[in-house]
């Protein structure tokens, strides 16, 4: 008796032997050749050591058609399973690629869905690292339906947990879907690709020639396109800013983000009196006040590459997590276009959806004029920035450096849409538009009557903007909480942060709100 149960047990090692080792050593080599790791190799990278549990290795299609019936595919081509990640649990899949080329069929799917379900339950973030041919035509509409399963749920967890979706490979069809569901796609440079439909059928449709890398790569999505949030050259180091990523983020939407150690140091920056151009049109890189008021070295820019003229990303101060939404003067004045407006709202709303507070560093010149930005839809797409501010309850706070202008100053967290405190520097203008335009448009009579024009313009330039363009005129009117000195910035909003730190706002009761997507 006691020899058959060693007999049985032999056979339990053998058989996850042959399921770790995916579709064989030769296939392993070709992936290693490609420059690509093997699913199981990436999970060792993300997760800590000897934390990994796999889940249903065992499971295996049951298709019949094709030749299929007799083709085994081990652990039919996705890992599963749950480990930690910096000492907190998380669940994930990775597709095989050795296994059927990572296609997804039935079983696949459901082995998915089924880790899905225990993430959710659970309240731990969610991780795909995803290397997969598409869809496994060969089990035709049941693939389908298995991409559906996992849309359904990438949808139904969607503000529950945190979604992370990793690209590691080809990405294409119905398969770019639940990546673009996620909060945060990352994507490696030369190996990674996402498109609806490939170079082959483009062609054969339109005509136009493109390889997979100009059509779908990662300089694409994380330049243009804005499809994914970060990028890196080599496996292991998108791995590791995925370990980065998740430092910043709670659990799940009833925690509070991670606090962390922080080493006390004195909060005043001088070095912001002389960093920043006083005057209104000279431009400057908005990073170097993120730097001055965030804790050192710990901002983590989010989507860097594209729509640069706004910077979000996420940051501690004093050790407490942040997100930062801020006008970039130095990529078209900071306007906001279809883009940026597209770019924070999402960050907005990723931030209010797990309780991670909002600041806003504001120098805008307005909405960027132009018919192109016009016929594009620059309201339907500035409307979802407005959109996401009002919705949002978390602790808001907004600093505004130079220029507030417009409808601009009023989408960008004023507290006419809901901020709890907005701070102005003195040299802050805050004004329906630029003093050059409106002493234009108020004083255009005297203007044009002048012996010297010039120099009347100057002068009314110069009057509109002590009149009307300046903080006390918003501060008398409470619209900014207080006019602040620039070397106090870190410590206004440390003090606002833990004033802010048990806020609670109740919201008309509804299903959800309808923003113009």
């Amino acid at each position: 008796m006691q020899k058959d149960i060693y007999g049985e047990i032999n056979e339990l090692y053998e058989r996850r032997r042959k399921i770790e080792l995916g579709g064989g050593d030769e296939r392993i080599d070709k992936q290693h050749e490609k420059g690509k790791l093997t699913a199981r190799e990436r999970i060792d990278l993300l997760i800590d050591d000897g934390t990994f549990v796999e889940i249903n290795p065992f499971m295996e299609h049951r298709c019949n058609d094709f030749g299929l019936k007799d083709t085994k595919g081990p652990g039919e081509g996705v890992v599963t399973g749950y480990g930690k990640v910096n000492g907190r649990p998380i669940y994930l899949f990775s597709q095989d690629f050795t296994v059927f080329g990572g296609a997804l069929g039935e079983m696949h799917a459901k082995k998915i869905a089924a880790v899905m379900d225990l993430a959710a339950q659970n309240g731990t973030p969610f991780i795909g690292l995803n290397d997969s041919g598409g869809a496994r035509i060969q089990e035709g509409v049941l693939s389908l339906d298995g991409y559906g399963q996992i849309f359904y749920r990438n949808t139904i967890y969607s503000g529950v947990i945190p979604q992370l979706s990793v690209i590691l490979g080809p990405c294409a069809g119905g398969a770019v879907y639940s990546p673009a569901i996620t909060d945060f796609v990352f994507m490696v440079e030369q190996t990674s690709q996402m498109f609806i439909t490939g170079p082959k059928v483009i062609e054969t449709v339109t005509g136009e020639k493109i390889s997979s890398e100009d059509l779908g790569g990662a300089a694409v999505h994380n330049t243009i396109s804005g499809n994914a949030h970060f990028a890196g050259s080599t496996e292991e180091e998108v791995l590791l800013q995925v370990r980065r990523l998740l430092s910043y983020l709670p659990q799940n939407n009833e925690e509070k983000p991670p606090r962390s150690s922080f080493e006390e140091e004195t909060h005043d920056r001088p070095e912001l009196t002389d960093l920043i151009p006083f005057d209104s049109i000279r431009p400057y890189d908005v990073r170097i006040v993120i730097d001055q008021v965030v804790d050192k070295n710990s901002f983590m820019e989010v989507q860097k590459g594209f729509a640069k003229n706004i910077v979000i990303g996420l940051a501690r101060i004093k050790g407490e997590v942040v997100g930062l939404v801020c006008n970039q003067p130095k990529v078209m004045a900071g306007g906001l276009d279809i883009d940026s407006s597209d770019k924070a709202a999402r960050f907005i709303r990723f931030c209010d959806s797990f309780q991670i507070p909002l600041i806003t560093f504001e120098d805008v010149t307005g909405f960027f004029p132009g018919v192109k930005q016009e016929h594009g839809g620059i309201i339907r797409h500035g409307a979802k920035i407005l959109f996401a501010y009002s919705e949002a309850t978390v602790p808001k706070l907004t600093v505004i450096l130079r220029k507030a202008y417009g409808g601009a100053y009023v989408a960008l967290n004023s507290k006419s849409i809901g901020a709890d405190l907005v701070y102005a520097w003195p040299n802050a203008e805050i004004a329906v538009m630029g003093p050059q335009g409106a002493a234009n448009i108020i004083f255009a009579k005297e203007i044009q009557n002048s012996e010297d024009p010039d120099k009347t313009r100057a002068e009314k330039i110069e009057e509109y903007r002590k009149k009307f363009a300046n903080p006390y005129v918003a501060a008398s009117q409470g619209m900014v909480d207080d006019v602040i000195d620039p070397r106090d910035t870190r410590l206004k909003l440390i003090q606002a942060l833990e004033m802010l730190r048990t806020k609670k706002e109740v919201r008309p009761i509804k299903k959800h709100g309808n923003i113009p997507l």
